[in-house]
């Protein structure tokens, strides 16, 4: 979000805005890596499928906040790189905001279709 407009707009009602930058990640290593920095996962986080499931499953660890955006940029490279493994990441991204949705401090993640930021 180059003009900062968003980030703006949800910093002043509350919520995060937190932008995870694909751009270069071909492998799920580097996914995880990217998913660690970009989200400030705790140390404990196991740098897999499940850890992440369960990081965006039970948000304590986190800051508080009226909700949380994720945008997802520059994704498309991972995806065309390791399509089962973006399948899965899609997977887990979708889940976490099914599960926050109807709470007190939602999670929603929306992939950018442009490039990265």
């Amino acid at each position: 979000m180059s003009d900062g407009t968003l980030a703006e707009a949800l910093v002043t009602s509350g919520w995060t805005h937190i932008e995870l930058d694909l751009a270069g990640v071909t492998d799920k290593p580097a996914f995880m890596d990217r998913c660690a920095r970009a989200l400030d996962l705790p140390d404990y986080f196991g740098r897999n499928w499940d850890a992440l499931a369960d990081c965006l499953g039970d948000l304590s660890w986190a800051p508080p906040a009226r909700g949380r955006l994720v945008v997802v940029t520059g994704w498309q490279e991972f995806a065309l790189a390791v399509p089962k493994d973006w399948g899965i990441a899609q997977e887990v991204l979708g889940e976490a905001g099914d599960r926050w949705r109807d709470t007190e401090t939602p999670l929603q993640v929306v992939l950018a279709l442009g490039g990265s930021s």
